[in-house]
């Protein structure tokens, strides 16, 4: 019922944001077929988009991230929500006096259907180059993750999402440029193969502070899967540490993240609005304790797949 209520909600929130880009001289962005979930309908209700720091604002959802840099040469976008969230971030970008037409490069932290859905529409509005890692390009092409994703083994049907044509591969520590603005991809893989933490810095005058864009460090997975190892996959729970260390390691003011409510979003908006003097989202330790509270549930994971009868491991 609630999650109903919820579809109804965005529905008319969509239809009411629709003219704001119709009165800016184009039609409304038209995203592709809705993504059916049980989560779907409460992560892609509409949410205030809002300045973070200096040229960072948060274009996303109340329960996807999707977060907006802007350039003296264009706009950086990070992520696209689902399909149907690309016309509500469309939305976003234009109420904060930006253009869509004018985001000239969209980063993915992982390909699934949740941050991944929204992308190929959000490229064919603004003509924006896509960039993921190597793994990630592979699955944003395909439009599904890949065999060896922890969540792959919920099936096609649950997994696809639109392909997203021509994307560019980064590797790790590699940095993307757009005018006087520079996003580096950090590797993060753990959650999905081609999972990529996002950085940059932003300035506000003479302040410039250092922002993480952090994928998820959750161990998730379809029923069955090892993040130890099984007859089919070698364990990755030594890429999933090293991935939560980086992460921890990371030069961290502002910690943002896939899923707002990872890092705390509304609760620092909430801080926000009641001490308009305050800065909730300037964190030096955000990142450590995001990575500190990551390795503990991997933990978690671990010993409850060590109470399960462990399964041969495969030949080198």
């Amino acid at each position: 019922m609630i999650d109903r209520a919820m579809k109804v909600l965005g529905a008319v929130l969509l239809s009411l944001l629709a003219p704001v880009a119709s009165a800016a001289g184009r039609p409304a962005l038209k995203g592709d077929s809705p993504k059916e979930c049980e989560s779907c309908a409460g992560w892609n209700a509409p949410h205030e988009p809002f300045r973070i720091f200096g040229n960072t604002y948060y274009v996303g959802l109340a329960g996807l991230s999707a977060v907006l840099v802007a350039s003296d040469k264009g706009l950086i976008l990070l992520d696209g929500g689902l399909p149907q969230s690309a016309p509500l971030i469309d939305a976003n970008i234009r109420r904060l006096g930006f253009r869509t037409e004018d985001v000239r490069l969209i980063v993915n932290s992982h390909a699934h259907f949740d941050h991944a859905g929204g992308i190929a529409a959000l490229q064919r509005a603004s003509g924006a180059i896509v960039a993921a890692s190597a793994s990630g390009a592979r699955a944003l092409e395909s439009g599904e993750p890949p065999s060896d994703d922890p969540q792959s083994g919920f099936g096609k049907k649950a997994n696809r999402f639109p392909s997203v044509k021509r994307v560019k591969v980064v590797a790790d520590g590699q940095t993307l440029v757009v005018g006087n603005l520079a996003v580096t991809a950090h590797l993060t893989p753990g959650h999905t193969p081609g999972s990529t933490t996002w950085t940059w810095r932003s300035c506000e005058g003479a302040r410039c502070l250092e922002i993480v864009y952090a994928d998820s460090l959750n161990p998730v997975s379809a029923p069955g899967f090892r993040f130890t190892g099984d007859a089919a996959h070698f364990s990755i729970t030594e890429i999933f540490r090293r991935s939560i260390s980086t992460v921890g390691r990371l030069p961290c003011d502002i910690l943002l993240a896939v899923h707002p409510g990872f890092a705390g979003m509304e609760e620092k908006l909430k801080i926000r609005r009641e001490q308009p003097a305050s800065e909730p989202f300037v964190d030096p330790t955000a990142c450590r304790t995001y990575a500190a509270d990551a390795a503990k549930r991997l933990d978690q994971r671990i010993a409850d797949e060590a109470k399960k009868e462990k399964p041969p491991v495969p030949p080198r």
